[in-house]
């Protein structure tokens, strides 16, 4: 039986951050995979679909017509289309798999292609594709095991006409219509997409009042509002009584609460309601790991209830995206050999949501301060007062930046929707990392011109000598503060 240091279950991005932590601290690793190395985090997840966002924002930029200039004869391929975004993929895989072979030539890491599973916590059984089998032992092992899409239960999910995310790639063309189950995240960026191709007519079901209902109403709107300037519809507050294959298509049957019911029917549906862990056939009971109801692990910062044994990426009950999931991976194998530098802290995660703009996130928004009865202060400013912004003719988008209400104004989290969102947050993200106030960003000297300028005009105002005042555009420019009981006040300043 072979001995390893520590084994890690998955080659996903956490698992592979995983085992390269692990070989940064001279350890032997197991690297075992069952799929494709890179995951669904590469293949079906985020560096797939937001190729496709980056083509799709491309070919709306050629059928612009308010920028100066026009292009005629632009042809839109759907094979090429989705050439170009698994070249994308193919790449990133390639690099992958470049380092696991470089590591396995040396020495340092073997990998194993097929399936793991616990026979007690400290062994692993490893079946392959023609069902051989063989057992390795490891000192402590890291599960990455990853997700999949959620499946309902009353709804035929053949990923030909009703998809998933995973069967976006088995389409052959554009289809003429589709609707999207679920207005979070992934579905609101799928209508982007197809929406911005302009051959597929777009229904996207929100069950509640408001797309994106975790986010600040002013988020949701403004992204709604771009969404059917799109050409997308979205059914406000409904709910799906039945979706079925009828004649090939897919008919959908939806009830609001006034008590009307509307049917429609579609080329493709398009689900999007979550995903959950692959947490079967792991042999958890073999190695004493328990789950709780979600099928998830209740991790204290990456370690379970066994302590060999260690669950990132979206094993856990934290956030699912593939940043974290490495940080997860990371952290792991620095508790298992060594010590880390800080604890495991998920204030200062930077997200973006692939839209039409982009929306770049960091720490607490406005909803969430209010919830947990935190007394804020924040500036808002609207991109048209950014030169950059003017210069790029992208205007549609606004910056928000909440900061703790006392003298040390220390930032709590901040919003911007518009282009170029994801530049602007990393400044914000370090700062509120470094638990400093906002004067620090005040004083930088941002590049010129360039959209994070406008943070910067921000922490101005909430200092109180701003460029662009409040008071000459005060319908783009705001700054006030929020009480603990929600009470809105004007910002006082003295020279």
């Amino acid at each position: 039986m072979e001995k390893f240091d520590v084994c890690v279950l998955g080659a996903g991005p956490s698992g592979f951050a995983a085992a390269m932590r692990a070989i940064d601290f001279g350890h032997s690793v197991a690297l075992i995979e069952r799929g494709k190395v890179g995951g669904a985090g590469l293949f079906n997840g985020a560096l797939s679909s937001k190729t496709l966002w980056e083509l799709s924002e491309s070919y709306k930029l050629t059928r612009n017509t308010q920028l100066g200039y026009t292009v005629y004869d632009c042809e839109l391929s759907f094979s090429s289309v989705m050439n170009q975004a698994h070249r994308a993929v193919v790449e990133k895989h390639s690099q992958l798999k470049q380092q696991i072979a470089h590591f396995q030539k040396s020495g340092q890491l073997k990998f194993f292609q097929g399936h793991g599973k616990f026979s007690s916590a400290h062994e692993i059984d490893i079946t392959d594709a023609q069902g051989g089998q063989q057992r390795i032992w490891a000192d402590n092992t890291v599960m990455a095991i990853g997700s999949r899409p959620r499946f309902l239960p009353h709804i035929p999910i053949d990923e030909k006409t009703i998809l998933t995310s995973d069967g976006i790639s088995g389409l052959t063309d554009f289809p003429k219509s589709m609707v999207i189950l679920g207005a979070g995240v992934i579905g609101c960026e799928f209508a982007t997409i197809f929406s911005n191709f302009g051959k597929t007519k777009v229904f996207l079901i929100d069950k509640e009042e408001h797309i994106l209902p975790f986010e600040d109403e002013d988020i949701s709107h403004a992204v709604a509002a771009n969404l059917e300037s799109n050409g997308v519809v979205i059914h406000h507050g409904a709910s799906l009584d039945q979706m079925r294959i009828v004649n090939g298509q897919v008919e959908y049957v939806l009830s609001y609460k006034d008590g009307r019911h509307e049917t429609y029917t579609v080329e493709k549906a398009l689900i999007s309601v979550g995903r959950v862990a692959n947490s079967e056939n792991l042999g958890l009971e073999a190695a004493g790991v328990l789950l709780n109801e979600r099928g998830n692990i209740e991790d204290e910062h990456t370690r379970s209830n066994v302590p060999n044994i260690y669950a990132v990426g979206d094993f856990t009950a934290d956030i699912s995206l593939v940043n974290v999931g490495e940080l997860e991976g990371r952290h792991a194998i620095e508790r298992i050999y060594g010590v880390p530098h800080k604890p495991l802290v998920y204030e200062n995660i930077s997200t973006i949501m692939f839209l039409n703009p982009e929306v770049a996130s960091v720490g607490l928004n406005e909803k969430q301060a209010r919830q947990r009865k935190i007394p804020y202060r924040i500036a808002v400013m609207h991109y048209r007062y950014v030169s950059r912004a003017i210069a790029m003719s992208k205007v549609d988008g606004f910056f928000k930046i909440l900061v703790s209400d006392d003298d040390d104004m220390k930032i709590l989290g901040m919003r911007v929707m518009g282009s170029h969102a994801s530049s602007t947050i990393m400044a914000v993200a370090l700062m509120i990392s470094m638990d400093i106030g906002i004067e620090h960003l005040a004083e930088l000297i941002f590049p010129h011109p360039s959209i994070p300028e406008g943070i910067q005009e921000c922490a101005r105002m909430l200092m109180g000598n701003s460029i662009v005042k409040p008071e000459v555009f005060n319908l783009d420019v705001r700054c006030y503060k929020v009480s603990v009981d929600g009470r809105v006040e004007n910002m006082e300043f003295q020279a």
